[in-house]
């Protein structure tokens, strides 16, 4: 079984590992080894560090006329614990964990242990072969998501965006009123929407004051047309050309959660 997992991961991965055990320990839950050294967590916190190297890498290298803020917003977009389960449910390597029998009853696998997957597996390549194959690796992964983030013109912080607008535009920065909330203590749900210079924008709801206040944030900037959605549906910003689709190094304003 063991065998035939490795196996797997090396044809997901690309990379033929001279040390297999190397591979063998990032795909080992600490629900199933003896101890947390012998688990994937201490090659969890490697990954992380080398997955952020790589894509500051490609991010320097693909956009040479981006300054630092802009390339920290977009490496912060891209290098997330969400991007990290997106890929190893894309590439399966979720379903080659090895697990202990309480977490194999689990439905699905929670997002933070496929996301310690990747980023263990990056380690292991990494100690393995060097960054060279882990850029082989990553590259073809990563490469898509910058140049989306890159594009958008928002990098999902629509927050950002609208409070720029607003203090450029009004000279004022937008208010966030919660109407409403709903559920338990530790479930709750809230209704926020925005206002700038006395109109208010839709509200809307969502899992977290920050979520709710995102999206609010959202809503406001097509309301006011600075936001297009593409026929794939993803939002991208309006250029000052109208074409639809942000420069890449327009100052944004610091980030606001």
């Amino acid at each position: 079984m063991i065998a035939a997992h490795i196996e797997s991961a090396q044809s997901i991965i690309g990379h033929l590992f001279a040390d297999p055990e190397l591979l063998t320990r990032a795909l080992t839950h600490a629900s199933v080894a003896e101890s947390r050294q012998e688990s994937n967590e201490r090659m969890e916190f490697l990954g992380d560090s080398v997955l952020g190297l790589v894509c500051c890498e490609l991010i320097y290298t693909l956009y040479p006329d981006l300054l630092e803020g802009e390339m920290t917003k977009i490496k912060s977009t891209v290098v997330s614990r969400q991007t990290c389960a997106c890929i190893a449910r894309e590439l399966g390597l979720h379903k080659l964990l090895f697990l202990g029998k309480g977490m194999q009853t689990h439905r699905e696998l929670p997002s933070s242990l496929a996301a310690a997957a990747v980023e263990a597996v990056i380690a292991a390549i990494y100690l393995d072969g060097g960054l060279e194959p882990v850029r082989k690796f990553l590259r073809p992964l990563l490469e898509p998501m910058i140049h989306r983030a890159a594009v958008s013109g928002h990098q999902e912080n629509f927050k950002s965006v609208l409070q720029q607008h607003a203090q450029l535009t009004f000279s004022e920065s937008p208010i966030y009123q919660v109407l409403d909330e709903k559920g338990p203590d530790h479930a709750k749900c809230f209704e926020v929407a925005v206002e700038i210079g006395g109109r208010r924008f839709p509200a809307c709801w969502g899992q977290s004051k920050k979520q709710a206040e995102q999206q609010a944030a959202q809503l406001a900037l097509s309301e006011l047309g600075l936001l297009d959605h593409t026929e794939d549906g993803r939002k991208v910003m309006k250029s000052a050309n109208g074409n639809g689709h942000a420069p890449a190094a327009r100052s944004l304003a610091t980030s606001t959660d």
